[in-house]
């Protein structure tokens, strides 16, 4: 039976877990459409860089990651409630811009396809 190594296991517990808080419990009206797209965690553990992709404009992504920002000690608490591990992850949330990389890429072989 394949084992997962323990890091791979708690982010997709951590992936899971704060995209459903994302989702439904959040009231913070800074925080457009946010997807968790990747965690990365530190070696012990303890850190988790939180890589989302907002839509918006530059603006409403800013707001959207300040307002998730301010809610970490609210996730934190639920994901200390809600999972079974040994320390509270410190959290920090980075705007994941490979959506947008893609998109642009996209119309440069689309403009350089019609040429």
């Amino acid at each position: 039976m394949f084992r997962y190594k323990r890091s791979q296991r708690v982010q997709e517990l951590l992936l899971e877990e704060i995209s459903k808080l994302i989702q439904h419990g959040l009231r913070d009206p800074r925080i457009g459409f946010a997807t968790v797209i990747r965690i990365e965690l530190s070696d012990n553990l303890k850190h988790a860089k939180v890589h989302v992709s907002i839509l918006g404009s530059e603006q409403e992504k800013e707001d959207s990651l300040e307002g998730l920002n301010s809610a970490k000690g609210y996730i934190r608490s639920c994901l200390g409630k809600n999972l079974y591990l040994k320390f509270v992850l410190e959290l920090d949330f980075r705007l994941d811009e490979t959506s947008d990389h893609v998109e642009k890429i996209t119309k440069i072989i689309s403009d350089w396809h019609h040429e």
